[in-house]
């Protein structure tokens, strides 16, 4: 590999800001704010508003809701019924 033309990798702590979920991975990605992870060493913090403690997929809590909606208005406007 060519020296000096890759980012740094380094690693950092994703912060999942709606449930507080922080876990340790390897990234290029730099911030100015620091946690003390609990190894006692301290990494840049990066904060995301979504991840797999919190997305729908993950969580189970997934939502199927408008898909059904849209068929059920088709069906309402055009006077289709299941038979």
């Amino acid at each position: 590999m060519k020296q000096g033309i890759h980012p740094d990798y380094h690693k950092v702590v994703f912060m999942d800001s709606s449930t507080g979920y922080k876990f340790l991975s390897g990234s290029t990605a730099t911030s100015n704010e620091t946690v003390e992870w609990e190894d006692g060493n301290t990494y840049p913090l990066i904060r995301v508003e979504i991840s797999s403690d919190s997305h729908p997929f993950y969580t189970g809590k997934q939502k199927f809701t408008q898909a059904d909606g849209v068929v059920d208005r088709f069906n309402k406007k055009y006077g289709f019924t299941n038979k």
